[in-house]
């Protein structure tokens, strides 16, 4: 197990130096065989070292398609702690073990086809508990890892009141029957985005992840964790494409000498910059903190954050750069995949409604 973030680094970069980048499932895989996935949690806790995880979203993102990444971070930051803080005996724990071994993928079913965005009260995905079965109907729609898990954790109403105790999660293998699996297309290549639907779904008990009742307010505290993953990945890949982008410019030719010369290209480079040492210093404090989610301010404030300076920095990528922006895997492409922060874990004007309610903690958490 390694001892250090530097000594996680190297064995994460050994594992990936045998590893099929582009795909998913083999990447998982070596992630777990290199020992990764274990040592992301010190201690035998359930919570990843905010900077090795760190050090693994800057990697993936140096080497894999967006997609890609994002098929782990959402196993990392949320599906596996969330497995983990349930997990005893029997079904989840095996799941939890396979997970660590990379040898199991699991998706996060959230997102409710009957419900609209993130307002998950209203979610149709029904479950009924029994004391020797468990049975689940609905859909949940863009789900992350879908055509490539085995399985997923599904939240789903147990309650018919609209309240935040009316959910549970279940544990649901997708061979079982009644799950179908439906392809999202192309979006986000690499990550298994598509649909799942659930007709009578019928289970074990042991299906049941965690205490009925408890699933919305542990997923709550959880995203915390999702959410400072995501500024942690934004930054790695701004920082990424700023380094391109004033490689290139640099090398390109002007009238007068390389585009690198012009105050006007430079001024524009120079506010991205900005952007990108602003995530920096909001980051910055919660990678010396202990593992575990940030507070929900400090979460929302983190998410609003890496979606503006991804969506800065890849506009003025694609406008400084002009066509060869629109090149294959070019910046414009980057770009609308990169708007992904700006929805996932809570779309960014929920977030903004949000801190308006937190306005008093935190004009008072200044020096």
């Amino acid at each position: 197990m390694p001892e250090s973030t530097a000594d996680f680094t190297a064995a994460l970069r050994t594992a990936l130096a045998g590893a099929d980048t582009a795909d998913a499932r083999a990447l998982w895989r070596a992630l777990g065989t290199g020992g990764v996935i274990a040592a992301l949690y010190p201690d035998g806790g359930t919570q990843p070292d905010p900077r090795r995880l760190a050090a693994l979203l800057a990697e993936l993102d140096a080497h894999s398609p967006l997609g890609v990444t994002l098929s782990v971070c959402v196993q990392v930051a949320t599906v596996l702690p969330l497995l983990a803080e349930a997990a005893t005996t029997g079904p989840v724990a095996d799941t939890v073990a396979g997970m660590v071994r990379g040898e199991t993928v699991v998706a996060l079913a959230v997102t409710d086809a009957g419900a609209s965005g993130s307002d998950l009260l209203d979610a149709t995905t029904r479950t009924k508990l029994g004391d020797d079965a468990v049975t689940v109907d609905g859909r949940k729609d863009w789900i992350t890892n879908a055509t490539t898990c085995d399985a997923a954790l599904v939240l789903a109403r147990h309650r018919e009141p609209r309240h935040f105790t009316s959910f549970c999660w279940l544990l649901v293998p997708r061979s079982t029957p009644g799950v179908t699996v439906e392809s999202a297309g192309r979006a986000f290549a690499g990550s298994g985005v598509g649909h799942l639907r659930f007709d009578g779904v019928a289970l074990e008990p042991g299906a049941l992840v965690g205490r009925p009742g408890r699933a919305l307010a542990g997923f709550a505290r959880q995203v915390g964790v999702e959410r400072l993953a995501g500024a942690l990945w934004s930054r790695a890949l701004c920082r990424r494409l700023m380094t391109g982008l004033g490689d290139w410019l640099r090398s390109r030719p002007a009238a007068d000498g390389t585009l690198w010369d012009h105050p006007a290209v430079r001024d524009r480079y120079a506010r991205c910059l900005v952007a990108l040492r602003q995530l920096d210093a909001l980051c910055a404090p919660l990678l010396d903190g202990p593992p575990g989610p940030p507070s929900t301010a400090t979460g929302m404030v983190l998410k609003v954050a890496a979606a503006e300076t991804a969506e800065t920095i890849t506009a003025e990528a694609v406008h400084l750069r002009g066509a060869d922006a629109f090149r294959d895997g070019g910046e414009a492409a980057l770009r609308t995949e990169a708007a992904m922060f700006g929805i996932a874990g809570g779309a960014t004007g929920t977030m903004l409604a949000g801190l308006a309610d937190h306005a008093d903690d935190l004009l008072g958490s200044g020096p």
